[in-house]
């Protein structure tokens, strides 16, 4: 260690040696310059925090390289700077080694999935989270480190997101904050960090509730028919007219119909269906045994229209709805999806906005026009929270109808009073 008298010239005048050598200001204590081998320098600060004492060790910042924009005099001022926070209590050095050590917003969520949602949530949960972080948070902030990200960053990302994708965006808020929650409460992150995620003011949901009229059911009803039987008509692109003649009419796989079926009359999620085992049908109850659907273990009670086309329906393979490799063989897999059966059904009824979800809103919806309780409906859905069943209770509007109707009668009669039968 060698005392000079830091300034331009003497820095520079500064030659490299076999080894690393420190030299420091002869008057500002702690405050020097190192010298590396390969002839680059770097300005730094050496102190001994807290209480100080010779019997704490010293620690030692670097300042910057000296360059041309990082002269003595900007360097010392630095070092003035630090040293005054030292004797305020802080630990420079320390401080900016935990932020170079930090997580990553991308390290962040990643604990929070893994420790969180992938033991305690579906797989489907955790593919959506998955999907959100991969598409939406780390192009934007997931290199960033996470002790870094401000209320503005978060800000900016939901409203950059949402001018596409309000819902995407106001998901992504949503998963932000609970990661960063998760990292706090476990450690990752230190107590007093403030969750960059709280207080963002979330775009406007309009919640989709598509529910069929009798008109629609009788024209979806009259389709399936129509599929089971003579087939549906094939759909001819007017763009591009073919040059043979239209084929003939071609008629559905009956277990997609069989399955869009069960929809209708179970209220069951696409899922449910697609995944029912004939191991969990038991036709002598009446029910369904699912060992696990979104909400947990559940038991769906078969409707007497569900019950005939489950004994009805040939058994081929181990799943109900009968995948492409059935009966028996190894790749015996769960059908897909519904997706191509639905989408030439849907066309041929005239509902093409209608989605294969919103028939388990048509369940529930001619349930609670039926005067069923919201209890028992939830039940049948298998509904975790009353809340999520509440959504349907607008649709009884059967005392407010008889409400309305002797009201507006009243004042009917009071004002036809006097006027000859």
């Amino acid at each position: 260690m060698a005392i000079i008298k830091i300034d331009r010239r003497s820095v520079e005048a500064l030659q490299p040696e076999h080894k690393v050598k420190t030299y420091f200001d002869e008057k500002l204590q702690g405050f020097g310059v190192r010298v590396f081998p390969s002839g680059a320098k770097s300005w730094i600060v050496e102190y001994r925090p807290g209480s100080g004492g010779r019997r704490v060790a010293k620690k030692r910042l670097t300042l910057g390289r000296v360059s041309e924009t990082l002269k003595a005099d900007v360097a010392r001022s630095m070092a003035k700077i630090e040293l005054a926070r030292v004797t305020q209590g802080a630990d420079p050095a320390r401080d900016k080694s935990d932020q170079r050590s930090a997580e990553t917003v991308a390290e962040i969520i990643e604990a929070y999935l893994s420790e969180h949602i992938r033991p305690k949530r579906k797989a489907k949960s955790l593919q959506s989270f998955e999907l959100l972080a991969r598409l939406h948070i780390k192009p934007q902030i997931g290199t960033r480190q996470a002790i870094s990200i401000t209320h503005g960053d978060v800000a900016r990302l939901h409203r950059l997101t949402g001018k596409r994708l309000p819902t995407t965006a106001n998901r992504s808020v949503e998963l932000i904050s609970a990661a960063w929650a998760h990292a706090i409460k476990t450690g990752i992150l230190p107590r007093r960090h403030e969750n960059p995620a709280a207080g963002i003011e979330r775009f406007k949901e309009k919640p989709r509730e598509r529910l069929l009229s009798s008109d629609e059911l009788a024209r979806l009803g009259a389709s399936l028919r129509l599929a089971e039987t003579t087939g549906l008509p094939r759909r001819i692109n007017p763009v591009k007219p073919s040059k043979h003649a239209p084929k003939a009419p071609a008629s559905l796989d009956p277990y997609a119909v069989a399955a869009v079926r069960l929809l209708i009359f179970t209220g069951a999620r696409l899922r449910e269906i697609l995944h029912l085992r004939w191991s969990e049908v038991d036709i002598e109850r009446g029910v369904l045994r699912l060992p696990d659907s979104k909400t947990g273990a559940k038991t769906i009670v078969l409707s007497s229209p569900a019950l005939e086309l489950l004994s009805g329906l040939p058994r081929k393979g181990t799943f109900v709805i009968a995948g492409a490799y059935a009966e028996g063989s190894v790749d015996d897999q769960p059908r897909a999806d519904l997706q191509r059966p639905w989408a030439r059904l849907r066309t041929h009824a005239g509902l093409a906005d209608v989605r294969l979800h919103d028939l388990r809103h048509a369940f529930a919806s001619v349930g609670v026009a039926s005067n069923i309780g919201l209890p028992i409906i939830g039940a049948l859905l298998g509904h975790r929270h009353a809340a999520t069943t509440a959504r349907y209770a607008h649709l009884a509007n059967d005392p407010q109808r008889a409400a309305t109707d002797h009201i507006a009668t009243t004042l009917e009669l009071a004002l036809n009073k006097g006027i000859a039968s």
